[in-house]
């Protein structure tokens, strides 16, 4: 995820980003699910899947405290 990637996820609503999670969680359900039948993807993938959900989680929280 890029700079203005994160700009544009503080614009969006809460809902938007509680669905933004969701697919991300299914997108590292389904790399781990690859992973365990030996078609894996990249490390460095799964890695930034996790990452890209602890972004949109700090954002959330970010919001809620301010609000």
């Amino acid at each position: 995820m890029k700079a203005k990637d994160l700009l544009e996820l503080r614009g969006k609503t809460e809902a938007e980003l509680k669905a933004m999670v969701l697919d991300k969680r299914r997108e590292q359900f389904n790399a781990r699910m690859q992973r365990g039948s030996g078609q894996g993807p990249k490390a460095s993938a799964l890695r930034e899947t996790r990452r890209d959900i602890a972004r949109i989680k700090t954002i959330m929280t970010e919001k809620n405290r301010s609000a």
